[in-house]
């Protein structure tokens, strides 16, 4: 993962530079790319923070790289500047998840606002994937039976009821329900239950 930044691809160069000054001045990382060839060729998939996307360029157009970036699963929020004309092009691309748009003349402050809800939003994102990640690690750990007994657990069996089910004494279903509860990092039944509803999300 790299440190969180503004990607802003523009063929403009006065449109560039002033957006780098206008973010820079909020404390932002900036990086700026000529075109969706250039953008293409630096990206990779740690890339974190948002895209600021002129619709229309020259070669590969904005449209064209947020294709591309979806083909490699990138997660990366993506606001698209748009003429007049572009609207109804940027309309189609939120439908297909890009972050937002915002017409050219821009007012600065709407899209300091834009940017930094997509960053927040990167942020709360790459903090789930990493919390899924987690608890998916920790499900690995468990062994066959030990996810036997999380299953009932989580389906609302009591030690009892889990024993009988399993064919195994009380005792047993203690030891391994202690063991599922450390594994997982878990302080209660209820705590327990909501780690693995998470991972289903």
């Amino acid at each position: 993962m790299t440190e969180p930044r503004v990607h802003i691809v523009d063929d403009d160069d006065a449109m560039r530079d002033s957006l780098k000054w206008l973010l820079e001045s909020r404390g932002l990382e900036v990086e700026l790319y000529p075109s969706g060839e250039a953008f293409l060729a630096a990206f990779n998939s740690g890339f974190c923070g948002c895209l600021v996307l002129d619709v229309r360029m020259p070669g590969m157009n904005g449209m064209d790289l947020y294709e591309q970036l979806r083909a490699r699963n990138s997660t990366l929020p993506v606001i698209f500047i748009t003429g007049h004309g572009d609207v109804p092009m940027a309309v189609s691309a939120l439908k297909k998840g890009a972050a937002d748009f915002i017409e050219k003349p821009f007012n600065d402050q709407d899209m300091l606002r834009l940017i930094e809800t997509c960053m927040r939003q990167d942020r709360a994102a790459a903090a789930k994937r990493a919390e899924n990640a987690s608890v998916a690690q920790r499900l690995e750990s468990l062994t066959q039976r030990e996810r036997e007994v999380l299953g009932l657990i989580v389906a609302g069996k009591l030690n009892k009821q889990i024993a009988d089910e399993l064919g195994i004494s009380i005792k047993t279903v203690e030891v391994h329900r202690s063991r599922v509860m450390e594994k997982m990092g878990a302080n209660s039944v209820a705590e327990l239950v909501q780690l693995v509803l998470k991972k289903q999300v």
